[in-house]
């Protein structure tokens, strides 16, 4: 008996060997009939024995390429029409787009094993590809995804490539960026002054010019690299310099797993995150012998690591025995990573003693994702190349709306159904050029996604440059969303949770209703509504933005706030440090109340203990304080009693009074104790407090869900303590694996919540 089915699938299934594969399926099972590329994805029409259509029916969804995914599958009977062949046909323009394009991914084994055959026609080709690696999203300008609406239009292929091309039994068949040395891409050598060098091997030039401590600047999937030699401290401190990035830590490339093993302890989960296709810097803790320069993390007990990703890297490594390479974004301070050639001229030639470049252009900039691993799971610090645009997917259809973030680590997000789109990872907007990235961002996403949103969802800052952005798109309906009632909604979109939680949203800014400046939260939260039930104690801020980067200034705040002036009268490092006359005038300043904000920050409170123990006063980059004062104990194991905080609860919202702690934290110091004891005491006093609170609101309210969100949970020792306390309390705890817990993932929150507020159109 004969049957003919119409199968319709979305999901990821262009540029990743989705239609020789269900080509070579169907030829395995006899069947006949076709498969194409539309804009909804794709569609199979298959023919033939019963048994063998049920055969090709089952083994479709489990035997998918490596890189795609199914988010949608439908078949359908339909009337035989006794084909005699299976046949991939041409993409099937027209329509609404529904495809989704897979990220840019790490070059697969099989084309390097080509790559370094001598006898292989691609050999030391540096723009290798196939169906299972290389460029995706960044070289994409419209969809269904062809060749033609890709940078790689420029380069038409030779016959051989296009004979692999046209095969479908060949690994490269449809494989929109194949090339070669005859028809694709090249590389070149530039000198800071944007001239090309007349070298017979870029590749072992720019090797050897890193192996002689200069600094390269190099191209590749979403941007460009400042590369420096990760073993020089000369090198190292130089790129420091010209960067002007002072104590930061850089992320280094190492060329395999067995040299990552040596400078960092490795277990099974980072090993799978580190040769994953998505190649994410993992931050692992680092060994006390790694044998890299000191500046490349200095004052931090972790490193960013990844592996190499691209040909170039590869055959840089094999070009010269490098022990790792310093490989940061090619910009100078907070500044959008360079993509174009000229532009990377401009912009790194002061920074770069040469630069390793391309013709083949990158479309969107792509900066590296970065991942941790805490409680078992791979964390996204920075979301972007590798996972970009794979969507969230959600329980419930959302409205098409724009989400557009918040003002540090910008990321926008646009829902379409059950998906949710994060960009990549946008930055600071704190400057032009990283607000026009955010505009191409959004024009990008939406042409991709064929969405054009009438809800636009943004943060309540009325001075964030997003939420003007947002307010002046007057085609729009806008939905402002309150910072941290958004962080706790990306978690529940992410768990797929729709019922009240109790919220942690712990960070260092966030605009509250009340125009202070939260971030010490404790919400019961659901999509469109929240109640504020707890917060840490309001404290001046004294010097607004300069409190940030001095906090020194906090720990003033909180002791004058607890003992007036008497904690001068202590022998206090920080009051030597600093000195009597400049804390007397910020004394003053806080008397009158002159630009000393009140704030509820966790972060905040962070840096004040931070700055009273002796650990950093003042800082040369976001949370540096609050990240040494965790690496600051040295015995996570070792048991130590709380310091502790006080639950206020004769008012509403409840205040957590910060006074016994500073009162035990000064007894300690006065004593000598070590920081490392100092700073896990405090971590587990704030640990202590926020499982009170918890229990105390499960009883109040009947909630036993938590939800955890903030940059504050990027401190594994209290994550990981803190969700364990939790789970012995009997609550359930859902976190963020998919999207940061930091304000990259804001936008994720804030598009749920609009979708909530919303009120559907008559």
């Amino acid at each position: 008996m004969q049957r003919r089915v119409a199968i319709q699938i979305s999901g990821i299934v262009q540029g990743v060997g989705f239609r020789p594969f269900v080509y070579r399926l169907a030829r395995e099972n006899h069947l006949a009939g076709y498969v194409t590329n539309t804009a909804d994805g794709v569609t199979i029409e298959a023919e033939g024995d019963l048994a063998a259509v049920h055969a090709f029916l089952a083994r479709l969804p489990v035997e998918i390429p490596s890189l795609a995914r199914i988010t949608r599958c439908t078949v359908r009977d339909i009337p035989c029409t006794n084909d005699t062949e299976f046949q991939i046909v041409a993409s099937r323009p027209g329509g609404r787009m529904r495809v989704l394009i897979s990220p840019d991914v790490a070059t697969c084994p099989d084309c390097l094993r080509e790559m370094f055959d001598p006898r292989d026609r691609r050999y030391r080709y540096p723009f290798i590809n196939c169906t299972n690696c290389g460029p995706r999203f960044t070289i994409v300008r419209d969809i269904p995804y062809d060749r033609p609406r890709t940078s790689m239009g420029a380069f038409p292929m030779c016959p051989d490539c296009q004979a692999e091309y046209d095969d479908p039994a060949d690994r490269r068949f449809h494989a929109q960026p194949n090339a070669c040395w005859k028809c694709g891409p090249q590389v070149e050598l530039w000198d800071r002054e944007g001239r090309r060098m007349d070298v017979q091997d870029p590749i072992q030039e720019a090797a050897a010019r890193l192996s002689a401590g200069e600094i390269v600047a190099i191209k590749g999937l979403g941007g460009f690299h400042l590369a420096a030699d990760a073993a020089s401290d000369q090198a190292v401190e130089r790129l420091r310099a010209r960067k002007r990035r002072w104590e930061k830590p850089f992320a280094v490339m190492a060329p395999d797993l067995e040299t990552i093993a040596a400078c960092c302890e490795l277990d099974e989960p980072a090993r799978e995150q580190l040769r994953s296709v998505t190649r994410p810097i993992v931050v692992l803790p680092k060994r006390e012998a790694h044998r890299l320069a000191e500046s490349v993390a200095p004052s931090n007990r972790s490193l960013g690591v990844f592996l190499p990703y691209t040909p170039v890297h590869h055959l840089l490594f094999a070009a010269a025995a490098f022990r790792a390479l310093v490989m940061t974004s090619g910009n100078l301070s907070e500044e959008p990573i360079a993509i174009a050639n000229d532009e990377a001229v401009d912009r790194l030639g002061s920074l770069a003693d040469c630069l390793l470049v391309h013709n083949r252009d990158i479309l969107l900039r792509c900066d590296d994702s970065v991942v941790r691993i805490s409680d078992g799971k791979p964390r996204q610090l920075r979301r972007s190349r590798g996972f970009v645009p794979v969507p969230v997917f959600l329980k419930e259809p959302a409205p098409a709306i724009l989400a557009v973030g918040g003002e540090l680590k910008n990321t926008i997000c646009i829902t379409k159904g059950t998906e949710a789109y994060l960009s990549q990872h946008i930055g600071d907007l704190e400057n032009l050029e990283a607000f026009r990235f955010f505009g191409e961002a959004c024009a990008h996403l939406r042409r991709i996604l064929e969405v054009d949103p009438q809800i636009v969802a943004h943060d309540l800052h009325p001075e964030y440059l997003s939420t003007r952005w947002a307010l002046a798109q007057r085609s729009c309906r806008s939905i402002g969303v309150q910072h941290h009632h958004a962080h706790i909604a990306s978690v529940m979109a992410e768990n797929h949770v729709d019922s009240p939680v109790i919220g942690f949203a712990l960070d260092g800014t966030g605009y509250g209703t009340d125009q202070t400046i939260w971030g010490g939260e404790v919400l019961i939260a659901g999509y469109a509504h929240f109640e504020r039930a707890a917060h840490l104690a309001c404290i001046p801020m004294p010097g607004g933005e300069a409190a940030v980067r001095e906090p020194w200034r906090m720990a003033v705040a909180y002791l004058a706030r607890h003992f007036g002036r008497e904690f001068l009268e202590r022998r206090l490092q920080l009051v030597e440090e600093i000195g009597r006359g400049r804390i007397e005038t910020l004394l003053r300043m806080i008397e009158r109340g002159a630009n000393s904000p009140l704030t509820s920050s966790c972060g905040r409170l962070f840096d004040a203990v931070a700055a009273v123990i002796g650990i950093r006063s003042h800082v040369s980059y976001e949370a540096q304080a609050a990240i040494e004062l965790e690496m600051a104990i040295s015995d996570p194991d070792r048991e130590v009693p709380p310091y502790p905080l006080r639950l206020l609860r004769d008012r509403e919202p409840w205040i957590i009074d910060t006074r016994p702690l500073f009162e035990l934290l000064l007894d300690d110091v006065d004593a000598g104790a070590a920081q490392s004891v100092l700073s896990q005491r405090f971590h587990n006093g704030l640990i202590e407090i926020l499982v009170q609170v918890a229990v105390l609101l499960r009883e109040k309210h009947r909630l036993d869900r938590v939800c955890l969100s903030g940059g504050t949970f990027q401190n594994v020792y209290l994550f990981e303590r803190l969700i364990r306390r939790l789970r012995d309390r009997s609550f359930e705890v859902f976190t963020h694996a998919e999207v940061p817990a930091g304000d990259g993932g804001l936008s994720l929150g804030q598009a749920l919540v609009a979708a909530h507020r919303a009120v559907p159109s008559p």
